[in-house]
């Protein structure tokens, strides 16, 4: 018998739509989803597997490098937090590092004018096709976010166009992740717990392994749906919809097999104040500035950022600690 899925699935298609009512109908099924869980599943005509396999190949590839290769764009090189991630580099609560590589880019913000500690250049490997096919992938996941906001500013009662203003240069944050296998790490975790900092993100992965927490604060295994990609909601967007979607917190264990994972998380832009934008109870929020609130966690959690902040050489402003979002009891940090 087929096991139930946790999550519910929802057909994104109807926000190409010219028809408002057909965006409205994706925009109720978004509001009930994360309403009710801040996780689903999204499926639609919009959603391109080529360029999911493409990029599974180009991290096949460029994870399979020697440890000094990968290391010559190192992370904490860069500028503007881009490059190759290690394993060990972050670690999300507790006293135990993460059992993952990755490599990070942004938008490649190219102007001298702007750039700030998440929004300038990219880092790119030394790796032919390697750039090529990490962006076309990163600008056909920000074609769906994009439409996703207007489905979300529809689903908050707002005017559908609400935060394409404050879309131009977002530093969304593309991640390839690799969990490699290692049968000495049974009892520690791919990814600790933790909620997202951004808007949204949008998923792909390889294999299970990723856990949420659910509303009665039990650890729930999250299965792949062919064709799908996952959608969770970020701290972001819990302010913006003043607490009516929670920021969920997940973990990702460690599974019987290698795993790759592509996460794109959507933020506004830099300088766009994050409050609430629902009117019709008192904000239970404070605001906090998109950008910054991003650097702030990402320095809590990046070791080269955190040498930086110990040294005196970075000090942050206005940080929330790590679980300020989502579920706040004891259970919820296990």
């Amino acid at each position: 018998m087929t096991q139930p899925l946790p999550l519910p699935i929802v057909d994104i298609s109807g926000l190409e739509s010219d028809r408002l009512a057909d965006r409205l109908r994706v925009a109720r099924a978004l509001d009930r989803a994360c309403a009710d869980t801040g996780f689903l599943y999204i499926k639609g005509d919009q959603l391109d597997p080529a360029l999911f396999q493409r990029l599974l190949a180009r991290a096949k590839a460029y994870f399979a490098q020697d440890q000094a290769t990968k290391m010559r764009r190192y992370i904490g090189l860069s500028l503007n937090h881009s490059g190759y991630v290690p394993v060990g580099e972050e670690q999300f609560g507790g006293a135990t590092s993460d059992l993952k590589e990755a490599y990070d880019i942004g938008c490649d913000y190219l102007p001298a004018e702007g750039r700030r500690p998440l929004l300038g250049p990219n880092s790119w490997p030394d790796m032919p096709g390697f750039r090529e096919d990490v962006e076309a992938y990163y600008a056909h996941v920000t074609r769906i976010g994009r439409r996703l906001f207007q489905g979300f500013a529809l689903a908050l009662g707002l005017e559908e166009r609400h935060f394409d203003a404050h879309l131009r240069h977002p530093p969304s944050q593309l991640r390839l992740i690799h969990y490699p296998f290692d049968a000495s790490a049974q009892d520690r975790p791919g990814i600790g717990a933790h909620t997202d900092y951004e808007c949204f993100t949008l998923l792909f992965a390889t294999a299970a392994g990723l856990q949420i927490l659910d509303r009665q604060r039990r650890w729930v295994d999250v299965p792949l749906v062919e064709g799908a990609m996952i959608m969770n909601i970020g701290d972001m967007m819990e302010i913006l919809s003043n607490g009516r979607y929670m920021a969920t917190r997940h973990r990702v264990k460690r599974v019987e097999q290698e795993r790759y994972s592509f996460a794109l998380f959507h933020a506004c832009d830099y300088d766009y104040v994050i409050a609430p934008v629902v009117r019709d109870k008192a904000p239970r929020y404070a605001p906090l500035r998109s950008g910054e609130h991003l650097f702030n966690q990402t320095a809590q959690t990046f070791a080269y950022l955190k040498r930086r902040i110990a040294s005196g050489e970075l000090v942050l402003t206005d940080a929330v600690p790590l679980d300020s979002f989502g579920p706040r009891d004891a259970a919820a940090r296990a």
